[in-house]
């Protein structure tokens, strides 16, 4: 019972199983079989409160059941002990769905063809939760089994959640995970309400945006950033946030997440209770909405800029969140405070758009990510001095301007071109003076080797990626990397069809923090010096042009952190191309990708090889024939998935293949889709 009294429910346990009050408890049980279930426990303090009366008997049992993967870990030390209960796969919900409107299990498609769409949006909304599909059916057993009324109840179901008596119970449940939130994260929550249904939200970026508004500051030697990533990290594990599919690629574990739609609609509420979040689209109210702190402009929102200034008091307003159909007004001198702009997109953003920018001087976090007319960036940029972040990665900004050195506050610039690989900028002299900036990536050193001048003294820089590096840059290069002693994470890309080989030579001693390298251009062979990058946990090879295979396989397979090891477009070559993975091998890999490898012959797998290993990804260029391909699957314990891209899903031999060698497997991985959620 809420609130928590262990006073009263210990003793009212005693008083059940035949004592007097919570003294007599532990009489009761000693040298007893006994089962008990602990429903909802919110706390490890209200564990503890329990456990001390609790004797450990032989053949004895507790079952508790949480939503803090936190607190189960702390009541159980052996993870093997902890079931992870997970939402219904789409046939199970709706089984169970149509079972709860129809009182026994029928076939849509047969007897109501009408209802099938509509129950798809349904099912859709309460994305497999046991709970909102049992509640929700049970109202819809009693109402009109027309498309009609189902069609409303998907489309209203934020009001039903607040007016229907009969579906108070999920509100009321959902309500419970809202309110155990401590304070540090009940607004990191409700700030998630800025984001439409559906949306895949990047981790670094809700990070990156959080920092800039100030939802947390230095704790115990922590940077703001640690400190915010951990939030991050205990939304999801209260499941108030879910992980996204793709975000097993994350050095991190974990790079995007989405919000459960009902959860959302909590989100929703209570940010509008507290005037937090005001979401701009068609149909919603003109009334002045007063002091709201974020604003999000939907894609369906047609209104003109008298109805757009009417709407609410801009001069309060910290953050403006673009979705879609760009109006030159949404930038409004009103916007005095205005701390995050995020424009992201690709929709009808140009260069004369951004000339008044410099106005916003509160700016932390800008963003035009995506925008494809956007070739060079004003010098009003100069005056935000509070610019923590840029963001201008997908647009055709080749250059940044002079005026940016003035901006001693920037954590992190992301620039890339408009390709999903090339592209970068060039940085101006004296960038050396961002003295904070721990992210920078990609750079064009192609034109000479002043900037690598300047980079080699930015020595905060965690995460860095250059592109450019050919035979008259590459040792200078190497020396600014490794004066480089905080970085994390690396990019290096080379110039045109040079390729990186004998580039990277001369970089004798890398980062000894290295956890990400990612190395686009021929290689031919691994450079020495990756053996000893022990701290490295992802690894990407692009274009790399490998002839050693063996050679290169023994290296990477010794590093003991490596869990993600992702071997793309002719990463190796040769007449035929073998990977053997040999016992005791690869201790740590989770994911492994091969895509786009000519004349890839065989991929096995020794028994206790890769013992890790959960994601297997594949995708065979059009010519290959991968019948046979993977031997060894059987042997990988813990392997959960086999991703084929979506290309190769028609090829119903190879399928086959791939379903017959996962079906020996005790842990019964799936096959799926690669874009398959």
């Amino acid at each position: 019972m809420r609130p928590f009294n262990p006073t009263i429910l210990l003793g009212s346990l005693a008083v059940q199983l035949g004592g007097k009050n919570e003294t007599d408890l532990r009489k009761c049980l000693e040298g007893r079989r006994y089962l008990l279930v602990l429903d909802d426990l919110w706390s490890i303090v209200e564990w503890d409160a329990i456990k001390e009366h609790l004797p450990e008997t032989a053949a004895s049992c507790i079952i508790i059941t949480t939503r803090d993967e936190n607190i189960a870990k702390h009541c159980s030390k052996d993870d093997i002990n902890i079931y992870k209960l997970n939402h219904l796969v789409p046939d199970d919900a709706c089984t169970l769905f149509t079972k709860k409107v129809f009182k026994e299990v029928v076939s849509l498609d047969e007897r109501y063809p009408e209802l099938v769409e509509p129950t798809k949006l349904i099912l859709k909304k309460c994305r497999g939760l046991p709970l909102a599909l049992v509640i929700i059916g049970g109202f819809l057993a009693n109402q009109p089994k027309t498309a009609f009324e189902w069609r409303k109840m998907n489309e209203h179901i934020s009001v039903e959640l607040e007016m229907n008596p009969e579906l108070e119970t999920i509100k009321a449940i959902l309500m419970k995970s809202y309110d155990g939130l401590p304070y540090y994260l009940k607004a990191c929550f409700l700030y998630l309400a800025i984001f439409p249904e559906d949306q895949q939200i990047a981790r670094t970026c809700l990070v990156r945006r959080w920092i800039a508004e100030s939802y947390s500051s230095e704790v115990r030697g922590k940077s703001v950033e640690e400190v915010l990533d951990s939030y991050f990290m205990e939304l999801i594990s209260r499941s108030m946030i879910l992980p996204s599919q793709q975000s097993i690629h994350s050095r991190k574990g974990i790079d995007s997440c989405h919000v459960h739609d009902l959860i959302r609609e909590i989100a929703i509420s209570k940010s509008m209770e507290e005037n937090l979040v005001f979401t701009l689209e068609e149909g919603c109210s003109l009334n002045n909405q007063g002091t709201v702190r974020h604003l999000a402009i939907s894609s369906n929102w047609k209104g003109d800029k008298c109805a757009f200034e009417n709407i609410l008091d801009l001069s309060r307003l910290r953050s403006l969140t673009v979705f879609g159909n760009w109006r030159q007004f949404y930038i409004s001198d009103k916007m005095r405070l205005l701390r995050v702009l995020d424009l992201e997109g690709n929709w009808g953003l140009f260069n004369y758009h951004l000339e008044h920018i410099g106005k916003l001087v509160h700016l932390r976090y800008l963003s035009l990510r995506g925008h494809v007319r956007i070739h060079h960036l004003p010098n009003s940029l100069g005056n935000l001095r509070q610019l923590q972040t840029l963001d201008i990665s997908g647009t055709c900004i080749i250059k940044l301007p002079r005026a940016i050195i003035k901006l001693v506050k920037m954590q992190c610039i992301l620039a890339s071109g408009i390709q999903k690989i090339a592209g970068g900028v060039e940085v101006p002299r004296e960038i050396w003076k961002l003295k904070a900036l721990h992210t920078l990536r990609v750079v064009d050193i192609s034109s000479g080797k002043a900037a690598l001048e300047d980079i080699k003294r930015l020595t905060r820089l965690r995460k860095l990626g250059l592109i450019g590096i050919n035979k008259r840059n590459g040792q200078e290069s190497c020396l600014a990397i490794a004066c480089l002693s905080s970085l994390e994470s690396l990019s290096l890309q080379s110039d045109g069809e040079t390729g990186l080989s004998g580039c990277l030579d001369g970089l004798s001693s890398p980062p000894e923090n290295l956890q990400s390298l990612k190395l686009i251009g021929s290689l031919v062979e691994l450079p020495e010096w990756i053996k000893g990058v022990k701290n490295l946990v992802k690894l990407k090879l692009v274009w790399s042009s490998i002839s050693e295979h063996d050679a290169a396989i023994q290296v990477l397979e010794n590093l003991p952190n490596l869990a993600t090891l992702r071997l793309l477009n002719d990463s190796f070559v040769g007449e035929e191309v073998s990977f053997s993975f040999h016992r005791e091998s690869f201790p740590s890999l989770k994911v492994l990708e091969l895509s786009c490898i000519s004349n890839l012959k065989s991929v096995g797998f020794e028994e206790g090889a890769a013992p890790k290993l959960e994601l297997l990804q594949y995708s065979k260029l059009r010519s290959s024939h991968s019948v046979g391909l993977f031997c060894g699957l059987p042997h990988l314990p813990r392997l959960k998935e086999f991703m084929l891209d979506r290309g190769d899903w028609h090829d119903i031999e190879l399928v086959k293949y791939l379903r017959g060698q996962l079906a020996e497997n005790r842990n019964r991985p799936v096959l799926k889709r690669w874009d398959e959620k």
